[in-house]
C-alpha cells in the first residue's frame, strides 16, 4: 500500500472514530464483522424458535391425543382447545419450523455470519466491496424473518403445505385454513430473504476476486474462503429460480393465472383453471431446493477444514484436492434436483439419469470425508469444543451421506420416499451437520468477533449431550421410516398397523427434548460470554490465517498501519523449518525454504 493510502487510511479511521453513534455503530452499521454478529444473534434467535417448534410436534407425534397446557399456552384456544393439538396447527408447525431452520438459521447463520466475519478478515481486505450493499442485505434478511414470525399470528393460521409449498395447497386459497393470508405471507418474506441472499452472495464473490492483498493468491486461500466463495456463486446462479417460483405463485393465488394448476374440483365445485402444471413447480424448487443444501453444508465443510487443521498442528491432507472437490459439488449439485421427484410420475429414463448424476456426488463428498480423516491421522490432537463439533461434522456428514445412496436410486427411494426414513437422511447430512459446523466456527471465532473466549466446560457438556441427543433422534428414525411410517402424519393412532412403532415415537421425542433443553446451556455460555468471558489474547489458537494478525479490539479497516503480506499457503503447521509449530502467512519465507503443498 503506498504511503499516501495509508495516510489516507489513517485519516479515515479517524473521522470514523468521532462520527461513531450508537446507531451507525450496531444498528446500521456498514463494518463486516458487526453486520456478521447482527446475522449471528438474528440466526440464534430463529433459531430457537424454530427449535421450540419441533419440540412441540414432537410431543404431539409421542402422545397423540394428550392434553399439554403449554400447547394451550402457546397455540391458544383455537389451535389446542383443552391443551390437545389441532391437526392444522401440526401441518403449520412442520412448515414454518422446515422454513426457519434451512432458510433463516443454516443459509443465514453460517453463510451471512461466517462469510461477512472471515472473507474480508482471511483475504486481507479493510471490509467487503461494498459496505452499504452489505447493511442493506442484512437488513432485508431482518425483514423477511419478522414477516416469517409474524405469519404465525394470522388468525387462520400460518402457511401449512409444508416447507417445499406444493401446490395446489398453496396457490389455493381456500385449499385449507393454512393457505390463506399465512401462505402469502411466507411467499412475501421468501421473495425479501431471496433478494437479501443474492446481495450477500454478489458482495462475497466480488470481494473474493478483487480485494485480496499482496501475494494471496487463489491458491493460498483458506479452504473456509473457497467454501464461501462457491457457495455465494451457487446461491447467485439457484435462488433466482426459486423467486421466479414464488412470483408465479403469487399470481395463481391473487391474480388467476393457472401456472402450477390444471382441473381441479373443491367441495364439489370446477375451478376455472387449465393448462398449468404442479411438477413444473416442483422442478422451480428443487432447482433450488437442491443446491440449497449445499449452500448449507459447504460453508460448514469450509469452517471444518479450518478447524480441523488447526486443533490437529498439521498441513491439511489434500489441499488442492479439497478445492476440487467443492468445485465438483457445486457443479453436480445443481443436476441433480429431480432425484426429489421420484415418485412425481417422472419419465424412467429421465429418472435414471437424476440416479446417475445423484451417485456421482458421493465421490467428492467422500474425497472431503477422507481427507478429514488423515487430516486427523497421527495429528496432536486439540480436542477443544470446536474440534469435537468439527470431528462431528465429519460423523454425521458420513452417516447421512450412506442413507442418500439409498435415496439416490429411484427404485429404492420409491419405497421410502415419504417416510421418516428421508426425514433421518437429511436432518442428519444436513441439519445436524451444517449445525455442527455452525456451532464449530462460532467456538473457534467467538474471540475474534466478541474479543472473549467461551467457557470451554459448557463446551464439552453442550457437544456431547448434543451429540447423543442427535442420534438418539434420528437414528431410529430410519427404522420406522423402513417400517413404512409416514411423515407430516400429525398421529399414526388410526392406523393399527403402526401401534407398534409409537414406543420408538417416544424414545423419539424424549431424545429430542433433552436435546432442546441442553441448547440452553450454549445460549447461556453465548450471552454470558460476551460480557463476563476471560479476555482473549490475539491468537488463542496459534492459527495462521491472516485474521489473528487483527488486533484484538475492533476497528473499521481491521488493521491499523499496512495490510499484512501474504507468504505461504494458510497451512504451515508442524514445519521442520521453524521452530515453532505454525507459521502465520504473513510470515516470508526462510532462505532455501521449499513451499510445501504445491
Amino acid at each position: 500500500m503506498s504511503a499516501e493510502g495509508h495516510d489516507h487510511g489513517h485519516d479515515h479511521e479517524h473521522e470514523h472514530h468521532h462520527k461513531d453513534t450508537f446507531i451507525t455503530k450496531y444498528i446500521f452499521s456498514i463494518d463486516h464483522k458487526m453486520i456478521a454478529k447482527q446475522y449471528l444473534i438474528t440466526g440464534i434467535i430463529m433459531g430457537v424458535i424454530g427449535v421450540g417448534m419441533s419440540m412441540l410436534f414432537r410431543m404431539q407425534l409421542a402422545w397423540p391425543e394428550q392434553s399439554f397446557k403449554i400447547f394451550n399456552i402457546l397455540l391458544g384456544d383455537k389451535f389446542a382447545p383443552n391443551g390437545v393439538m389441532a391437526n392444522d396447527i401440526y401441518l403449520a408447525l412442520v412448515t414454518i419450523h422446515g422454513t426457519i431452520m434451512v432458510f433463516f438459521v443454516l443459509t443465514a447463520g453460517l453463510s451471512g455470519t461466517f462469510s461477512n466475519l472471515l472473507i474480508p478478515l482471511q483475504i486481507g481486505a479493510r471490509d467487503m466491496a461494498s459496505g452499504f450493499m452489505n447493511m442493506i442485505s442484512y437488513w432485508l434478511f431482518f425483514l423477511s424473518s419478522v414477516i416469517m414470525i409474524s405469519s404465525l399470528f394470522v388468525e387462520a393460521g400460518p402457511a401449512s403445505a409444508g416447507w417445499t409449498i406444493y401446490p395446489p395447497l398453496s396457490a389455493l386459497p381456500q385449499a385449507i385454513p393454512g393457505s390463506g393470508m399465512g401462505m402469502t405471507l411466507w411467499l412475501i418474506s421468501m421473495a425479501i430473504f431471496i433478494a437479501s441472499s443474492l446481495m450477500g452472495s454478489l458482495n462475497y464473490v466480488v470481494t473474493v476476486i478483487n480485494l485480496r492483498t499482496k501475494g494471496m493468491s487463489m491458491t493460498r486461500l483458506p479452504l473456509t474462503i473457497w467454501a464461501f466463495f462457491v457457495t455465494a456463486i451457487i446461491g447467485i446462479v439457484s435462488f433466482p429460480v426459486l423467486l421466479s417460483a414464488a412470483l408465479l405463485l403469487i399470481f395463481d393465488r391473487s391474480f388467476g393465472t393457472s401456472f402450477f394448476l390444471s382441473d381441479i374440483y373443491i367441495a364439489g365445485e370446477v375451478l376455472h383453471y387449465q393448462g398449468g402444471s404442479p411438477v413444473l413447480f416442483e422442478h422451480l424448487f428443487w432447482f433450488l431446493g437442491h443446491p440449497e443444501v449445499y449452500i448449507v453444508l459447504l460453508p460448514a465443510l469450509g469452517i471444518t477444514s479450518e478447524v480441523i487443521a488447526t486443533n490437529s498442528r498439521k498441513p491439511i491432507f489434500g489441499y488442492r484436492a479439497m478445492i476440487m472437490s467443492i468445485l465438483a459439488i457445486a457443479f453436480l449439485s445443481t443436476i441433480v434436483w429431480g432425484h426429489h421427484m421420484f415418485i412425481s410420475g417422472m419419465n424412467p429414463f429421465l429418472g435414471s439419469v437424476f440416479t446417475f448424476t445423484t451417485l456421482l456426488i458421493a465421490i467428492p463428498s467422500a474425497v472431503k470425508a477422507f481427507n478429514y480423516i488423515t487430516t486427523l491421522w497421527k495429528g496432536n490432537l486439540q480436542l477443544n469444543p470446536a474440534m469435537l463439533f468439527s470431528i462431528g461434522l465429519v460423523s454425521t456428514f458420513i452417516t447421512g451421506g450412506l442413507t442418500g445412496i439409498i435415496l439416490g436410486d429411484s427404485t429404492l427411494d420409491i419405497n421410502v420416499h415419504d417416510t421418516y426414513f428421508v426425514v433421518a437422511h437429511f436432518h442428519l447430512v444436513m441439519g445436524i451437520s451444517a449445525l455442527y459446523g455452525m456451532f464449530a466456527g462460532i467456538y473457534h471465532w467467538f474471540p475474534k468477533m466478541f474479543g472473549r473466549m467461551l467457557n470451554k466446560n459448557l463446551g464439552y457438556v453442550h457437544f456431547w449431550v448434543t451429540a447423543i441427543c442427535a442420534y438418539g433422534v434420528f437414528f431410529p428414525m430410519h427404522f420406522i421410516g423402513l417400517a413404512g411410517l409416514p411423515r407430516r402424519y400429525y398421529t399414526n393412532t388410526n392406523f393399527p398397523l403402526f401401534d407398534d412403532l409409537q414406543n420408538v415415537n417416544v424414545l423419539i421425542t424424549t431424545f429430542a427434548l433433552i436435546g432442546g433443553a441442553f441448547q440452553l446451556v450454549f445460549l447461556y455460555n453465548f450471552f454470558s460470554s460476551i460480557f463476563y468471558g476471560k479476555r482473549a489474547v490475539q491468537n488463542p489458537w496459534k492459527s495462521n490465517t491472516l485474521e489473528w494478525t487483527a488486533p484484538v479490539e475492533h476497528m473499521h479497516g481491521n488493521w491499523p498501519g499496512e495490510i499484512p503480506e501474504v507468504h505461504r499457503w494458510p497451512y504451515d503447521y508442524s514445519n521442520p523449518a521453524h521452530d515453532e509449530d505454525f507459521v502465520p502467512q504473513n510470515v516470508p519465507m526462510k532462505e532455501g525454504e521449499e513451499v510445501l503443498h504445491h
